[in-house]
Parts: C-alpha cells; sequence; structure tokens
C-alpha cells in the first residue's frame, strides 16, 4: 500500500452527491476526481464557467462518472441557492458540501487597500458561510442528514503575518465549522474541517510564491518530513470525512501538514540543524 494510493473501498459514495465550491482546479478538483472514482456524483462550481465546464468533461473522460458544472460566485446568495437547486434538479439531492473556494496573496498589511482586504475575506469567509447557510436550511427543512468539510490553514489558529485577511477569513470558517458540529447536530448534520500544509499546485502555488521565491523558502525544509503533500493524501482523508465512514466525527479539524505547523511553532525546534560535534561541546559544558 502507497500513500498515493486510493484509500476508501470502490462505490463507497455511489448515490451520494457532493458539491465541490472551487471545484474545477487545483486541490479542488484532485478531491473531486477522487469522490468520482468511488462512485459519487459531482457538483462543482466557480466563477469562471469556461474553466468548470472543461475540467467537468475532463473528470467524466478520466472516471465515468457524473459531474454537473455550474457558475456560481459564492458571494452571491441567489447564485448559491440556484447551485443547491440544480444540483438537485439533476441528481435528486446534496449529500454533502466541500467548502473548498479561496483567495489568498501574500503582501504585508499595510500595503492592503481596504477593498484588497475585503476581496479575499469575501470569498473566504462569506462565500463559506453562504454555502453552508444555503445548504443546512435546505437540509432542515427537508429533514435530510448532511455533511459539511471546510478547508482551513493551520494559521487559523496561530496567525501570522502577510496573509492578514486570508487569516481572519480562515479563522471565522474554523469557528463556524465547529459552532455548526454542535448546533445542527440535532438535525443529522455534521461538519469538520481540514488544514492542509504544502500541496503545491499549479495556480495557487505560482500567486504565493511567485519567480524565485519557491526557490529561496522551499517549502519542504520547513517540514519534519521533509516533503510536501500528495494530492491523493488529501483527497483521502477529505474523502473519509465526507463519508459515512466517519459518522461520530464532527466538530474536529484534521491537520494534513507532515509536521509543519508544530515544528515551526516549537521555540527550539530549529535546534535540529546543529551538527553533533556542537551537541558535544554542550553535553560537555553540562558537566
Amino acid at each position: 500500500m502507497q500513500h498515493t494510493e486510493g484509500m476508501l473501498k470502490p462505490g463507497s459514495f455511489k448515490g451520494k452527491t457532493i458539491l465541490i465550491t472551487g471545484g474545477g482546479t487545483g486541490l479542488g478538483r484532485s478531491m473531486g476526481k477522487y469522490l468520482l472514482e468511488l462512485g459519487a456524483n459531482l457538483v462543482i462550481s466557480s466563477r469562471k464557467k469556461e474553466v468548470i465546464d472543461k475540467s467537468a468533461a475532463e473528470l467524466m473522460k478520466e472516471t465515468g462518472g457524473q459531474v454537473l458544472a455550474v457558475a456560481c460566485d459564492i458571494r452571491k446568495y441567489d447564485e448559491v441557492e440556484n447551485v443547491i437547486r440544480e444540483s438537485e434538479k439533476t441528481f435528486g439531492k446534496l449529500d454533502g458540501v466541500l467548502n473548498n473556494a479561496a483567495g489568498n496573496f501574500i503582501s504585508p498589511t499595510e500595503r492592503l487597500s481596504h477593498r484588497a482586504f475585503d476581496i479575499v475575506v469575501d470569498i473566504v469567509l462569506r462565500g463559506t458561510y453562504y454555502v453552508t447557510l444555503a445548504a443546512g436550511k435546505n437540509w432542515i427543512a427537508k429533514k435530510q442528514p448532511g455533511t459539511f468539510l471546510n478547508i482551513v490553514t493551520t494559521y487559523a489558529w496561530t496567525g501570522s503575518g502577510y496573509v492578514v485577511p486570508s487569516v481572519c477569513g480562515k479563522a471565522g470558517v474554523l469557528g463556524l465549522t465547529r459552532s455548526l458540529a454542535v448546533e445542527w447536530a440535532k438535525y443529522g448534520i455534521r461538519s469538520n474541517a481540514i488544514a492542509p500544509g504544502p500541496f503545491p499546485t499549479e495556480g495557487a502555488w505560482s500567486r504565493l510564491m511567485p519567480g524565485e521565491l519557491v526557490k529561496k523558502f522551499d517549502p519542504a525544509a520547513r517540514i519534519p518530513l521533509k516533503r510536501v503533500g500528495d494530492h491523493q493524501e488529501l483527497a483521502n482523508l477529505a474523502a473519509y470525512l465526507l463519508s459515512d465512514y466517519s459518522a461520530y466525527i464532527t466538530g474536529e479539524v484534521v491537520t494534513i501538514d507532515g509536521g509543519e505547523w508544530l515544528r515551526n511553532g516549537g521555540e527550539f525546534s530549529y535546534l535540529e540543524e546543529l551538527k553533533p560535534e556542537m551537541w558535544d561541546q554542550l553535553e560537555k559544558m553540562r558537566k
């Protein structure tokens, strides 16, 4: 068994329909492809209709599954409601929502305009709670159980400079995840989150680490396991948390980052750089 292989048994999502926001590219596409391989019907949404139409055609060809692409700006509630209507019209019902759509860029905060701040927070937080509210109300009204899975980050609880709008948005999504896990449990609705570490994607990676920055700040060097994540590893975790196998898990955030945040949050973790001879000297000083 390899970490690059699928984890769940075939047919685990047969008869299930999952909506992934921002599902046409990057990690959203990778997670969606695996759900299709497990038998799910997939709904993907994005503002860019041509992108999701292309992805839907490719995914159906690659997996033989059914994909519905619906254009949607998740910052507009009426468009979110339309995605849910179209999902039910095509597949009969919606079983799970993966809130994956996000926006981010690196910048000193004092260089940001309030509009730049709004753009990120509106996509990350407003978009997530719009989708969550619309889907949740629909499930509650129909007395139908459902599952939410939200993509957050480890800096949702540690904070981080130079991505402050994203920090604010993701921290809000984490609070939403845990709060609704308690409040909506009585309706049979579960709510969990994943905090991924570095999983390189062409789009997001080039925006956050353009040019030579990727080489200068090698993300793998900050990770105890000394590698970045493989998309299948994230897809495995997402599928598990959206599946009935995780029926007793709610309100949880699962970190999948190779130990990155723990290593960089530890005050003395940098001492791994010391050579054995330096440790020998320190040991002699203690005697």
